[in-house]
This record gives C-alpha cells, sequence and structure tokens, in this order.
C-alpha cells in the first residue's frame, strides 16, 4: 500500500474521529435534554390528572359516600358508587361498607370493571389504618394512592375512609389517554434527537473539511519532505493556527535543506577526500610493498638489532596496505558504484577455498552440505567469510564452527565461536565504521572496517547479518555467533543494480 493511501486513510481516520465527537455531543445534549423535557411534561401530565381525579374522589365522598346510613344495604352501596362515577372525571367506584359487624358488604359502579381485587392490599391497609387525631392531624383517616399497571395499561388506584365508621371507598382510573400523549411527546423529541445528530454529522463533516484539508497538504508536504524533496512548501493563508502551522512547517523545510546541503556538501568533500588519499597512497605503498618483501625476504639474514625493526616495518605496511584496500571499498559502496558480478558458487567449495588460502584449515570445523549452488558474487562472498570466519578466530578462538543451510529461499551461514562472546553495549556497534570494543585499545591489529564492508557486501546482495551471542545450557555466554543471510537467487538484485545504472544513478568506478 503505498504512502499516500495509507495517508488519505489515516486523514479518513481522523475525519470519522470528528464525526463520531460531534455525534457523540450532540445525542449526549439531545438525550439529555429530551430526557428533562420527557421528565418534566410526564410528571405535569401525571399529576394535573392524578390530582384532579383525586380532588374529585375526595369530594364525591364527602358528598355522596358520607350521606350513607351507617349499615348500607349493598344496592345503597352500589348506587352511591354509579352516582360518583357519573361525573366527569371518568373513573370507577367501589364502596365498601358493612351489613353487620364482621360481614363486610361491596357495592362497585362496573364490578366488571373494577373489583377489590384491583386494589393493592398495601394501599387497602393504609386506607383503614385509623390515626391518632391531634391538633396537626384532624382526621382519623386520608386519601392514599398507587399507580398500578393491568394488562399493560397504567391505572391510579386512590382510597379512602369516611369518619365515624363509614364505608370506605376507591376509585380506579385508566391512564391510557396519558400514556397515549407521553409516548407521542416521546416520539416527538426522539425524533427532535435524531434530526439533531444527523445535523451536528453534517457540520461535522463541514467543520472536518474546513480542518483537515490544510492537514491533508501539510501531511503531503510532510511526505514529500520524507522522500527528498526538500525544496516543498506550504502556501500559507490567513492568520489562524493552521497558519502559523505551515509557517513553521516552510521555516523548518528551509533550514532542513540548508542543513542537509551544507551536510552534503561536507559529506561529498570528505568521501572525495577519502578517495583522493586512497588513490594517492596506492602508488607509494606498491613500492613499500616491494621493499618490505624484499627486506622480508633478507630478515633472516640481517643483523639481529635491525631484524625486529624490518619485521615491524613489515608488518605495519601490510595493515596499512589493508586499511587503504578497505577505504577503497567503503568509497565504492558510498558513490553507489559496487556492482555485484554473479556466477554459480558452489558454497561448500567456496568456503572451503577461503578456509584453505589462509592457512585456517585445522581452526575451523564445516558442516555444508555438497552440492548447494546459488548465483553469488564470489570475491564479494570470500570478503564476508575471511572478515567474519577471521573476526571469529581474532577474537573467540578456536574451535570455530561454521554451518550452512537453506531456509524458504535464502542461504544461511552462521559462523560460531567458543569465547568469551560479545559484550552487551558492544552487540549493536559491531558493524559500525571503525567501532572497537575497547576505547583503550584505538591502535590494533584490525581498522575496524572489516565487519563494516561484510555488512555492505551482504546489502548488497540484497541479504544481511546478525550478530548475537551464543548461550549453553547452564545458562552462559558460550562464544558469539555471526549469522549471514543471502538470496539463494540474487539475478533480481543484479538487474535492478544495471536498471539504475542505464538511469544514470549508478556510474562505473
Amino acid at each position: 500500500m503505498s504512502k499516500g493511501i495509507l495517508t488519505r486513510l489515516r486523514l479518513s481516520s481522523l475525519r470519522l474521529r470528528l464525526v463520531v465527537v460531534f455525534a457523540l455531543v450532540a445525542l449526549t445534549a439531545a438525550v439529555a435534554a429530551s430526557g428533562i423535557a420527557y421528565w418534566l411534561n410526564r410528571e405535569a401530565v401525571l399529576t394535573r390528572t392524578q390530582d384532579g381525579a383525586l380532588n374529585d374522589f375526595r369530594q364525591e365522598m364527602q358528598n355522596r359516600a358520607a350521606t350513607l346510613p351507617l349499615r348500607p344495604t349493598q344496592d345503597d352501596l352500589r348506587r352511591t358508587a354509579e352516582q360518583m362515577a357519573s361525573g366527569s372525571a371518568g373513573y370507577q367506584v367501589l364502596l365498601l361498607g358493612e351489613r353487620d359487624a364482621g360481614k363486610p358488604i361491596v357495592g362497585a359502579s362496573d364490578p366488571d370493571d373494577f373489583t377489590l381485587a384491583d386494589v393493592p392490599r398495601p394501599l387497602r391497609d393504609a386506607v383503614n389504618t385509623k390515626r391518632p387525631v391531634t391538633e396537626a392531624n384532624p382526621h382519623p383517616y386520608h386519601l392514599f394512592w398507587q399507580r398500578t399497571e393491568r394488562n399493560g395499561t397504567p391505572y391510579l388506584v386512590g382510597g379512602t375512609r369516611i369518619d365515624g365508621g363509614g364505608p370506605a371507598g376507591y376509585m380506579f382510573k385508566s391512564l391510557a389517554a396519558e400514556k397515549a400523549d407521553l409516548n407521542s411527546l416521546a416520539w416527538s423529541l426522539g425524533i427532535a434527537t435524531a434530526l439533531a445528530v444527523v445535523g451536528s454529522v453534517l457540520l461535522a463533516q463541514v467543520a472536518a473539511t474546513t480542518v483537515l484539508r490544510p492537514v491533508h497538504r501539510l501531511g503531503e508536504a510532510a511526505r514529500q519532505l520524507g522522500e527528498g524533496k526538500l525544496d516543498t512548501r506550504l502556501r500559507v493563508t490567513g492568520a489562524d493556527e493552521l497558519a502559523d502551522l505551515s509557517r513553521t512547517f516552510n521555516s523548518a523545510a528551509e533550514s532542513l535543506q540548508k542543513k542537509v546541503a551544507d551536510m552534503s556538501a561536507r559529506e561529498e568533500s570528505s568521501r572525495r577526500f577519502v578517495a583522493d588519499m586512497s588513490h594517492e597512497l596506492r602508488t607509494p605503498l606498491t613500492a613499500l610493498t616491494a621493499v618490505t618483501e624484499v627486506l622480508e625476504d633478507e630478515q633472516d639474514s640481517l643483523d639481529p638489532m635491525i631484524a625486529p625493526a624490518v619485521a615491524l616495518v613489515v608488518s605495519e605496511t601490510r595493515r596499512l596496505n589493508d586499511l587503504v584496500e578497505n577505504l577503497m571499498e567503503v568509497t565504492r559502496f558510498d558513490a553507489g558504484t559496487a556492482r555485484l558480478v554473479l556466477d554459480e558458487v558452489d558454497i561448500a567449495d567456496q568456503i572451503t577455498a577461503c578456509i584453505d588460502a589462509r592457512a585456517w584449515l585445522d581452526a575451523v570445523d564445516l558442516d555444508a552440505e555438497r552440492g548447494i549452488v546459488a548465483p553469488l558474487d564470489p570475491r564479494r562472498l570470500d570478503v564476508i567469510l575471511a572478515n567474519l570466519i577471521g573476526n571469529a578466530l581474532k577474537h573467540g578462538g578456536s574451535p570455530v564452527r561454521v554451518s550452512v543451510r537453506t531456509e524458504d529461499d535464502e542461504l544461511v551461514i552462521a559462523v560460531r565461536d567458543h569465547g568469551p562472546g560479545i559484550p552487551e553495549e558492544v552487540l549493536p556497534h559491531v558493524f559500525d565504521r571503525f567501532y572497537k570494543a575497547s576505547a583503550s585499545r584505538p591502535r590494533s591489529e584490525g581498522s575496524g572496517l572489516g565487519l563494516s564492508i561484510a555488512m555492505e557486501n551482504a546489502l548488497i546482495h540484497g541479504g544481511s547479518i546478525t550478530a548475537s551471542n551464543s548461550v549453553g545450557e547452564d545458562g552462559a555466554v558460550d562464544g558469539a555467533m555471526f549469522v549471514l543471510r543471502l538470496p539463494l537467487d540474487a539475478s533480481g538484485i543484479t538487474r535492478e543494480v544495471q536498471t539504475r545504472s542505464s538511469q544514470g544513478e549508478v556510474e562505473e568506478a
């Protein structure tokens, strides 16, 4: 997936988050406002209906039920209940009296619609409870009410008793009309909430477009800047925070372009200096090498006082020659002129030849199957192997084990020693140029370029090298291990390099 698509996805994600936040804020506000409005209207509607019905029932109890005889008949109770229910309040009435002591009788305005079973027991107990008469409580019986539900329809049930042993009366009023009104109100508030959310989403889209357009331009400019187009600049319009951000970006890009140009100039100057110096040193080094070879041949016949100095000159001349060759190789990699010259290589034979040429046969154990052949650059592979095995022999000691295997279209060559291993703080830097593990020994036999050159040669093949410590069964470090991974077919790498060369990106050294 390209960077542009990833950028668009990220911007779309930010747009989605803005829309979701706007929608959630609008939804929360609308739900809260609708909930409060619904609750206030519900209480107002129910309280108005409830107070009107209870007040009318209390008045009817005082005007009609209070006129009944102490021992009314069932017909008396029924007629009075019908009269009380015939008003405009729209409730049913049930009167409960006594024909004789302990013999209750019931009269209902509509026995099919309202019976004593519809009156909750706690309400009956509260109605029949007689309270002491005081100045603060002039009546022993009070009016009580309760909301109930029957078959999904809400009802208001109220009851009271006439003072002085009169009958108890209960009213039963349906709240279906109020429920329908409240349902209509809920639907209206729900629609209003949905419209508010839709409006907030549309507003969020407009706001997101306004905000994200300059953000998208900034992201695109940052991507181009990251790709090396250091002359990328943003068009600054307005005086808001986004305009300040664009100005800051332009200033940073301009400063970065200047610093990169200065660094590139210094790097090019340093690279050219190293290359020129290496070339200039090769001529006198060739003469010195010839002289040292003659001195080395005559070393046995020299004065014993002079022989050590001759040996030192020979050793240091070879070391200087190796350093110059390494510097030349490094400049080729830095200049992008290093080339692969592929050939069909038998890996086991190549490793054996590398070990034999350096007289390491007695110090190295080779575990490699015959017949593993891969198109590689033999010279560069030899450089890699010589550096890895030589490093293992120098710092880890023999026996050094070299194993070869194939794994997922890759050639894997592991070089392991049985020395003290690599310190943890050194592991991240073993492939750095001129890096040496001991800062107290800046002058050693090596130049600090060997592993770096080995890594460069692995990379040009499309491979890699990793360094780690081997751990024994007792948990202690048991030597270092370098693992070289190369593609079994590096021909694609060669074609890519040749293509870049034909486009002028790579020049012959």
